[in-house]
């Protein structure tokens, strides 16, 4: 999922009066995407600002003291999370694969007056340089695991940023609820859930990438146009416990979460999942 090194100072469509790239569709298409959802960068930091701790939860626990801290946040999007560490004192990279995501983050740093590395790379081709074992945290969280049809390379990588002693986090949606059971109903009240997956299916799925809801309605470009589709494996919560073990990493806790946001929505499901582990 590398993307080409795009000039920031050169607006959208305008490479030479040739039509807008797919790349560059794609970087504007997420940009636009974060603003409708936040608001601008410099509006998003102010909410930011006011409760950086309240953004992490429900890492907080897992993550204890951040201040000092050299944090890795791998694929960590718009930079919500990371600059939220920021504000509370920790000295933190982000490595993702988009120059848009990385364009909105830089921007809500700058705006939240903290500092922010922003790495644009595939998480499993990052730089020689940045794989130093010097990350006393390293996490990932909510719609990460799926993107990858082999969890191995992405345990070597956490292994090769974590100093000794370092800890792991990864939050995800628990694949009881991505898996196996399927919901129908906007309340609590109709709310009806129906076992109807396969939870040891191992096809790839092909989706939607996760901000299209909150995409612009599309201009002059087609939607073939743009690469909004990735393509999904879906893994057991076996696998991935067992994926980070092979990885070297020791296992310290497995929580599997309700719906936090409610009592009595999805009430008896298992939502989400965080995983903590430990280098050696």
């Amino acid at each position: 999922m590398n993307e080409q090194d795009q000039n920031e100072n050169e607006p959208a469509g305008l490479n030479g009066g040739a039509a807008p790239s797919s790349e560059e569709l794609w970087n504007e298409d997420t940009y636009a995407a974060w603003t409708a959802r936040f608001g601008t960068p410099a509006e998003a930091a102010g909410k930011l600002a006011a409760d950086p701790a309240g953004k992490l939860f429900p890492l907080n626990r897992y993550f204890g003291e951040v201040k000092g801290r050299r944090i890795m946040n791998l694929m960590g999007s718009n930079g919500m999370k990371a600059v939220a560490l920021g504000l509370l004192g920790a000295e933190v990279t982000v490595a993702d694969f988009s120059e848009a995501n990385a364009r909105y983050a830089n921007e809500l740093a700058q705006a939240a007056g903290v500092q922010l590395t922003y790495i644009v790379s595939d998480v499993l081709a990052l730089p020689e340089a940045v794989l130093d074992n010097t990350y006393d945290l390293v996490f990932a969280e909510m719609g990460i695991v799926h993107y990858f049809t082999d969890l191995a390379p992405f345990m070597a990588t956490v292994q090769r940023l974590l100093a000794p002693g370092g800890t792991f986090v990864l939050r995800d949606f628990h694949p009881v609820t991505t898996k196996l059971i399927s919901s129908k109903g906007s309340t609590a009240k109709v709310r009806k859930h129906k076992v109807s997956g396969d939870y040891f299916d191992t096809a790839l799925e092909e989706k939607q990438v996760s901000y299209s809801k909150y995409m612009p309605s599309p201009g002059v470009a087609s939607e073939a146009d743009k690469p909004n589709t990735v393509y999904w494996r879906r893994w057991t919560l076996g696998e991935i416990v067992t994926a980070a073990a092979a990885g070297g990493l020791i296992i310290q806790e497995l929580a599997e979460e309700p719906n936090l946001s409610s009592d009595v929505y999805d009430k008896g499901i298992p939502k989400t999942f965080t995983l903590v582990a430990h280098k050696k």
